[in-house]
């Protein structure tokens, strides 16, 4: 049986399962830390769920902060066209790794 909960978490929504990790935007913090997502919009558990409108108000998400590390790198590459001008450049997004403990 599969305990999961969609949680809004960085500007996205997410499918989290205990147990497992899911990367996010930055989150500052040291690894170790506990953080607790409280923005709850969904949860199936015991075979019973629970609709928020929008949020459910008495449930959260306690998760910890495992690492940061940066994502692939995307490349971005401009030319304007009969006027030799290029630019070529790199970004590579700041990340938090967070292992969903507990929901709660």
């Amino acid at each position: 049986m599969i305990n999961y909960a969609i949680v809004e978490a960085g500007g996205k929504q997410l499918w989290v399962e205990t147990g497992k990790f899911y990367d996010l935007n930055y989150i500052p913090g040291n690894p170790g830390d506990l953080i607790y997502l409280n923005r709850v919009l969904f949860i199936y558990k015991n075979n019973l769920f629970k609709i928020g409108m929008p949020c459910l108000k008495s449930s959260c998400v306690k998760t910890k902060i495992l690492k940061h590390i940066r994502g692939r790198k995307l490349i971005v590459f401009k030319i304007k066209p009969k006027k030799n001008d290029r630019c070529k450049k790199g970004h590579r997004q700041q990340l938090t790794r967070l292992l969903v403990e507990e929901i709660i």
